[in-house]
C-alpha cells in the first residue's frame, strides 16, 4: 500500500511563501507522476501542478503559474510544492497523489491512484 504524508502548511500573510513536502512510502517512486491538488471551502478540489516520473516536465494551473514550483527528489520519496507570492484565494487544504499510469503526465483527479490526507494553508490579508 503506497503512502503520502503532506506537511509544510500553515498559516501566512499575503506575499509571503511556504514549502509543502509530500513523503510517500514505496520502492517505485520515480515510476509515478506526482500531482498537487487543492479544495478551498465550499469548493471542488482542484489540480494545482504535476511533475512526471523524472521531473523533466510540469504544468500548472493558470492561478498559480509563476507563483508555485513543483519538484521532486527520487532518491528522498518526495514531491515538493515551492508556494510564492500566496494569496488570500490560495487559501485550501492542499493535498498530493500519486498516478501509476506509464507514460501520462495527468492533471485529472480521476486517474491518481492515491492520496494524501491533506494540510491546510491559511493565507491572510
Amino acid at each position: 500500500q503506497v503512502q503520502l504524508v503532506e506537511s509544510g502548511g500553515g498559516s501566512v500573510q499575503a506575499g509571503g511563501s511556504l514549502r509543502l513536502s509530500c513523503a510517500v512510502s514505496t520502492r517505485t517512486f520515480s515510476t509515478y507522476t506526482m500531482g498537487w491538488f487543492r479544495q478551498a471551502p465550499g469548493k471542488e478540489r482542484e489540480f494545482v501542478a504535476v511533475i512526471g516520473r523524472s521531473g523533466g516536465n510540469s504544468y500548472y494551473a493558470d492561478s498559480v503559474k509563476g507563483r508555485f514550483t513543483i519538484s521532486r527528489d527520487n532518491a528522498k520519496n518526495t514531491v515538493y510544492l515551492q508556494m510564492n507570492s500566496l494569496k488570500a484565494e490560495d487559501t485550501a487544504v492542499y493535498y498530493c497523489a500519486a498516478d501509476s499510469t506509464i507514460g501520462v503526465v495527468t492533471t485529472r483527479q480521476e486517474d491518481y491512484d492515491f492520496w494524501g490526507q491533506g494540510t491546510q494553508v491559511t493565507v491572510s490579508s
